[in-house]
């Protein structure tokens, strides 16, 4: 096979696979249009069927016109691809991990309690150590519903949503008491000094960039060339030709969930220590579940989680611009993100509507959203 030949076919499998995705948001900008048109005379008092257009332009500039807002897209997309990850690869085993929020949680609260121990420390030290202090803080909040999963049979998605809310508490508990900071007037830490992930790019483009972006990458290494990424993919598609091959699946479910549970954490360590620099008992993000839509969007492939996530960052970047040129609130962001989503569950329609066919494994992937093999099928 030519070199040209490759190029061709490569360029046809990611035509199939990315053809949905891209009709599905296209599908929710048109909705999105009608919601802005519908919603024009509140907005500026009168009927205006251009507002659409105006909001988009106004988005899309606020996320690319200029470099600063680039980067700005480039750093939202940051914890987006890191936790979109974290669901996408559960998805790969079969695995539904709704558990991305907690996850990021917990390891932006261990990162924020090793930053803290070493706030007197060098750079050099104390950004490695926490940085892997919220990578293990994730890997244990995902260890444990992938422990449960394959001992017990629990369903990952129950499990998974109990401990989101176990990590709200935790989180509050722990930055009320021993970690609340000196002479504060709200509970939250002191401020992260020492393991502060350093700006290399424009105003706020901090190394976490870099991580992401190295991520993919060893992501797709893994899942598709390395032996346990395929016995990984083998699992999700069917656990009983996995165990006949001399697989295990109990423990590729526990080692799953461990690595999503620790690209989670990281994704939570990464914002907290490169964004925020000290963390409230109130912390509150939707990165894990934008990741959701970010892993859907991407069919659950680490480069096209990447693009997702690039997709939903830039959103977040405009934003800002789109409420001021065109007036419209910041949250119809997450009305158009909802919407993606929306119409991306409902990709039979879609297929049906334009004309698609089905073809290549990606159907099956997705379908352990709503698929399970239970305790009996993990031995």
């Amino acid at each position: 096979m030519t070199a040209q030949t490759r190029v061709l076919a490569a360029w046809q499998r990611g035509r199939a696979v990315a053809l949905v995705p891209a009709l599905s948001i296209a599908v929710a900008l048109l909705i999105g249009a009608m919601i802005m048109i519908l919603s024009s005379p509140l907005v500026s008092g009168e009927f205006n069927p251009t507002l659409p257009v105006t909001a988009y332009q106004a988005m899309l500039s606020g996320a690319f016109g200029s470099f600063d807002g680039v980067v700005r897209t480039l750093v939202n997309a940051t914890p987006l691809v890191l936790a979109g990850l974290a669901v996408g690869i559960g998805f790969k085993a079969g695995l539904f991990n709704i558990g991305a929020q907690g996850q990021f949680l917990i390891g932006a609260l261990t990162a924020a309690a090793a930053g803290l121990a070493l706030n007197e420390a060098s750079p050099f030290v104390a950004i490695p150590l926490a940085l892997l202090a919220g990578m293990l803080g994730g890997l244990l909040w995902g260890f444990v519903p992938g422990a449960l999963k394959a001992y017990t049979g629990a369903h990952e998605v129950v499990v998974t949503i109990m401990l989101n809310y176990v990590a709200l508490a935790v989180l509050s508990w722990a930055i009320s008491g021993p970690l609340r900071g000196q002479n504060v007037t709200f509970a939250r830490t002191d401020d992260l000094v020492a393991a502060s992930l350093p700006i290399f790019l424009g105003r706020d483009g901090h190394i976490g960039l870099l991580i992401a972006a190295v991520s993919v990458p060893l992501a797709s290494w893994l899942l598709y060339r390395s032996t346990i990424g395929f016995e990984i993919r083998t699992t999700g598609a069917n656990p009983d030709a996995a165990r006949y091959a001399g697989m295990h699946p109990r423990n590729l479910i526990i080692f799953t969930m461990s690595l999503c549970g620790l690209l989670a954490g990281l994704a939570g360590a990464s914002q907290l220590l490169g964004e925020v620099g000290y963390m409230t008992a109130s912390f509150s993000t939707t990165v894990g579940f934008d990741a959701i839509a970010v892993a859907l969007l991407g069919r659950a492939h680490p480069v096209g989680i990447l693009f997702g996530a690039l997709l939903f960052g830039a959103m977040q970047a405009g934003s800002g611009n789109m409420q001021i040129l065109a007036g419209l609130p910041v949250q119809m962001v997450g009305v158009l993100q909802a919407t993606i989503l929306l119409v991306l569950t409902a990709e039979v329609v879609i297929r049906r509507i334009f004309r698609v066919q089905a073809s290549g494994p990606e159907l099956v992937e997705l379908a352990s959203v709503s698929a399970s093999y239970g305790g009996k099928g993990t031995g």
